[in-house]
């Protein structure tokens, strides 16, 4: 068993991906499918947006939100009604219209898509274990008002150490969650082992601040830190038998998307999944749990001070995650802003 001391670097070369490229361009192979209903067949494909209209476009299994996401869903005209319902529930308490708003964009995906919604808990509560907690028994509670069973909701929050331990006792109650925001083989790791239902890796922001720090202007997309991180962390779950899911999520372009074909789940944006759907060049499967397992993989002993040595090693993981909750924080202020303009011309009974 190993320690944080003498681990193996995050973002080596996983064995899964080939670099061995011939000399000549590789001959487009065209599919009679388009690149969303091949990827379908190796992956479970879920919808990153809080816009209805979108995922019923694209008929995902499950479907995600954010605060960023709901504040975009909540300002176009088309959802202004579910906005104004939640105002009124609410009766001039913003935290609970807060909590029905997200819940109610939630209970609207959750009659499209047939698997999992995920519902963030606030971000500035990622620090605050006890009220994360309690947060999330609220939101459950909500949803079960209105006929949405909780084994349909992943209670979504993000992968600090604080909610990492917060999720271990959600999922003791049997109310699932979603990690997020992880951009470590630490925050992966502990997620695993408190039986997290799912986790969402991120890819494109660890791109982002590796192209920043290396001033290049790109990757390929097998040389992708942030593809390469999630390849790590599905074959070390995979290696050690992890049940749970890996969901590679916030892309920059559809090329990282095909670089994890064959991860447990991928959650895409409906500009993307458009573009993969006007393409039908052939989809391969580049992630593989049977291959995964025979790898050569040092387990790592997860611990608070392991975990928190390990991120504080990790300058990108520690500056995104920090740099994540503040995004999501400062979304749910915009949302608040404008709930606050509905309450404040509203006329309850």
């Amino acid at each position: 068993m190993t320690t944080a001391f003498d681990k193996a670097s995050p973002l080596r070369k996983p064995e899964l991906v080939s670099t061995d490229q011939p000399a000549l361009k590789k001959q487009r192979t065209v599919s009679a499918l388009n690149q969303v209903d091949q990827l379908k067949q190796l992956t479970t494909v879920v919808a990153d947006t809080g816009d209805v209209n979108a995922i019923k476009q694209f008929a995902p299994q499950d479907a995600t939100t954010n605060p960023s996401l709901i504040y975009k869903a909540a300002v176009m005209p088309e959802y202004q009604s579910i906005v104004d319902d939640a105002v009124e529930y609410g009766k001039g308490d913003l935290a609970l219209t807060m909590d029905k708003l997200a819940v109610a964009f939630g209970t609207e995906i959750s009659h499209i898509v047939p698997g999992y919604v995920s519902t963030e808990v606030d971000a500035r509560l990622s620090f605050d274990t006890e009220n994360t907690i309690k947060k999330a028994r609220d939101l459950i509670n909500m949803y079960e008002e209105v006929g949405v069973s909780k084994d349909r909701i992943l209670i979504k929050i993000a992968a600090t150490w604080e909610g990492i331990q917060a999720a271990k006792q959600l999922e003791k109650e049997g109310i699932t969650c979603n990690l997020t925001l992880i951009f470590s083989i630490a925050q992966a790791i502990a997620c695993a082992e408190v039986n997290c239902t799912l986790i969402s890796p991120f890819v494109g922001r660890i791109m982002d601040w590796f192209k920043k720090a290396k001033g290049v202007d790109g990757f390929a997309a097998e040389e992708d830190p942030g593809v390469l991180s999630v390849t790590n962390i599905y074959n070390y779950y995979k290696k050690f038998g992890y049940k749970t899911i890996v969901m590679g999520a916030s892309f920059r372009n559809k090329e990282e998307i095909l670089e994890l074909a064959g991860c447990d789940r991928l959650t895409i944006s409906p500009a993307l999944l458009q573009e993969l759907t006007n393409d039908s060049a052939e989809v391969q499967q580049k992630l593989d749990a049977t291959k995964a397992a025979k790898m050569d993989i040092s387990r790592i002993d997860m611990t608070e001070s392991t975990f928190r040595w390990m991120m504080n090693e990790d300058a990108m993981a520690t500056e995104k995650l920090a740099e994540g909750i503040r995004g999501f924080a400062k979304d749910i202020v915009k949302l608040e802003d404008i709930v606050k303009a509905k309450i404040i011309n509203a006329k309850f009974d």
